[in-house]
């Protein structure tokens, strides 16, 4: 045996040694591996071959009360793409031509395909909301590695209805705003899962697991919103918006016995559909130069419910709260006589706050008062009940910084008070006639609901009940009684006082031949940022019908009108023309007295004596006439004048819809 040289004997020393390093490193690379390492990749195994299917639950459908769909969730698809399997099967040109293909039946860029084919993920989301013929499509091209998942999409069938009262969800159908935000517990149901074992290329092993976690899907809402008076109430803000120019209108109308809302409507809304995107094409036009924080906040305040989160001064409709308390304090009565010259000096001070009219009013009573909206005799009916029962009474029907109807929708803001340690004489008196106090809608209607309600304040609701998919009830909501506010003889005194108004007062512009109308008109100098009045109003109208067993209560409320800025001229007739299709559908005729049922039936009318009256109560007097009107000279209507004239005279035939001309000096 040949003996083995000493310079090879160092070279088989150094290869062995080289060998037992590697193995020891092997070795601890495997330990690494297996024991250090183990936990993640394992994870990493389990991910490969795992596939997790989101299941997306259906969301509810909102119904009004009728069963009528204000908002479905439709079926559609989501395309979602595994990298990983992509990477193994696609390089290269292959890679490209797949984005391309792809890209060109999802309406996207060919680049932006590949970005998320090749994204270090396990599972990404290429594309979602497709219909079933594009998904259909995706399938057809069998591309390793890309899977479809069906799912819902929420959908709008009446576009820009009931928008700030319904809201809109993003894109991961969750609730933002409105009812989907307030109910977005009980609509969004809960997501299920698709669980299954594969190999790289996604087939399924052999002896892999599934598990299938049914997605569960949301409950049904229904609204106590009544579609048709829906429709009913935003055409009447659409016919309003044409007549007056203003910023916004809002209706509220609710059932005073229950505190059901029937009626939530805004103008300008915008389509949930595309809650994005302003709703007017020329709105759309200044949106698109806006900068982006403009845009967030442009698109904020389209969102925004201002029935429920923005406040304004009531102006004279908030004298209907102030009489209902003197009333129940019993600090008057309606046979009550008063004294109305124009300027009143206010009790203690030396400060003289004048009526809202040019005019004094003279002797009258307490309706008459009411009815013309007499600014001195509301400061003394406050006077009369003083400063702390006043608060009281303010508390009573719900009206407080702190106070909240606690209507379920989101957002809700407080009433803006005057703290009672801080006031004194004129800022109660000013608050009597409705300046210097903000309330929101939805707290004035349904303080106003108790007069309609035998003087009982309840709770507003805008949801009945949640069913499921068989609409069976699940849950249901039940009317809630807050408190007797006032007696059941101040109720009815004041259902005179309000019926009265709308007959022979200053809001004949809602008289209705045959229904017995009650109301309140409004009209409030807006507060500029320098904390002073401008000229600029905010005009309303709060009515009530029928007043012998009412069932609707309706506030209008017009932010800016141009032109005539009287609540008689802008918002009573909107009322009117809501009034007018919503009794009838609700089943309540019209009952004529026999001097109605002349009028009707004749072509001519006798004009009323509007002379020395105010500009804003000749508006509503004509109107109850069914009678037009001209100012000479003429006037921009935003400010109130003595009628010194009129023609024709009063008493004099004329046919119906024929203009009276108005006279000022």
């Amino acid at each position: 045996m040949a003996k083995v040289s000493g310079r090879n004997k160092k070279r088989i020393i150094i290869t062995f040694g080289v060998l037992c390093l590697l193995l020891i490193l092997l070795a601890f690379r495997l330990a690494w591996i297996q024991v250090v390492k183990a936990e993640e990749y394992s994870e990493k195994a389990i991910n490969q071959q795992t596939s997790d299917i989101p299941l997306e639950a259906k969301r509810g459908a909102i119904y009004d009360r009728n069963g009528e769909a204000l908002a479905t969730s439709a079926a559609c698809y989501t395309v979602w793409a595994r990298p990983a399997q992509i990477k193994e099967n696609y390089k290269g040109e292959s890679l490209d031509d797949i984005s391309s293909k792809l890209a060109v039946l999802l309406d996207m860029k060919a680049e932006e395909v590949k970005e998320k084919l090749v994204k270090d993920q396990a599972l990404i989301k290429i594309a979602k909301y497709l219909d079933k013929a594009t998904s259909d499509k995706v399938k057809d091209l069998e591309i390793t590695g890309i899977e479809i998942a069906e799912n819902t999409k929420r959908y709008y069938p009446l576009g820009n209805f009931a928008s700030q009262l319904l809201g809109w969800v993003d894109d991961d159908n969750e609730g933002r705003a409105g009812v989907e935000a307030q109910y977005n517990e009980y609509l969004s149901g809960v997501a299920g899962r698709w669980i299954k074992n594969t190999d790289l290329n996604g087939n399924k092993l052999a002896y892999g697991e599934e598990v299938y976690y049914k997605a569960e899907d949301g409950l049904n809402v229904v609204l106590t919103i009544d579609e048709v008076l829906q429709h009913y109430a935003e055409n009447a803000l659409a016919n309003g918006m044409k007549e007056t120019k203003a910023n916004r209108i809002t209706c509220l109308v609710m059932d005073p016995k229950t505190g059901d809302v029937l009626a939530m409507a805004t103008t300008p809304g915008f389509d949930p559909n595309e809650p994005t995107e302003p709703a007017s094409k020329a709105e759309k036009t200044v949106f698109d130069d806006m900068s982006d924080a403009e845009q967030v906040d442009y698109l904020n305040q389209m969102w925004r419910n201002p029935i429920v989160s923005d406040t304004y001064e009531p102006g004279s409709t908030f004298k209907l709260i102030t009489t209902s308390s003197a009333l129940e304090e019993g600090v008057t009565d309606l046979t009550k006589t008063y004294t109305c010259n124009v300027g009143y000096t206010v009790p203690g001070t030396n400060v003289t706050l004048h009526c809202w009219s040019p005019v004094g009013h003279g002797t009258e009573t307490l309706i008459q008062a009411v009815g013309n909206s007499c600014n001195p005799v509301q400061i003394q009916l406050a006077a009369a009940i003083g400063e702390d029962r006043y608060y009281d009474y303010l508390e009573m029907f719900g009206i407080t910084d702190t106070s909240l109807t606690n209507i379920d929708l989101p957002g809700e803001a407080t009433a803006l008070v005057q703290p009672k340690d801080i006031i004194g004489p004129v800022e109660l008196a000013t608050m009597s006639y409705g300046q210097g106090i903000a309330v929101t809608p939805i707290q004035l209607v349904s303080a106003v609901c108790a007069i309609g309600n035998d003087g009982v304040l309840m709770q507003p609701r805008v949801v009945k009940k949640l069913t499921d998919s068989e609409g069976d009830t699940v849950k249901e909501f039940e009317t809630k009684e807050i408190r007797k506010v006032i007696s059941s003889k101040t109720a009815n005194d004041m259902k005179k006082i309000m019926e009265y108004v709308v007959s022979e007062g200053g809001g004949g512009n809602a008289k209705i031949t045959g229904f017995r109308i009650g109301g309140k008109t409004g009209t409030a100098d807006k507060p500029s940022e320098d904390g002073k009045y401008s000229s600029d109003t905010c005009s309303s109208f709060i009515g009530m019908a029928p007043m012998d067993d009412p069932q609707l209560t309706v506030l209008v409320v017009v932010d800016s009108p141009k032109g005539v800025q009287f609540g008689s001229a802008t918002a009573a007739p909107i009322a009117k023309e809501f009034l007018e299709n919503a009794l009838p559908y609700l089943g309540i005729n019209p009952k004529y007295t026999k001097e109605e049922e002349k009028e009707l039936k004749a072509e001519y009318v006798y004009v009323p004596d509007v002379t020395g009256k105010s500009y804003s109560d000749a508006i509503g007097i004509l109107g109850s006439y069914g009678l037009k009107y001209k100012v000479t000279p003429k006037t921009d209507g935003s400010k109130d004048f003595n009628v010194v004239d009129q023609y024709p005279k009063a008493g004099k035939k004329i046919k119906k819809g024929g203009k009276v001309y108005l006279y000022r000096e």
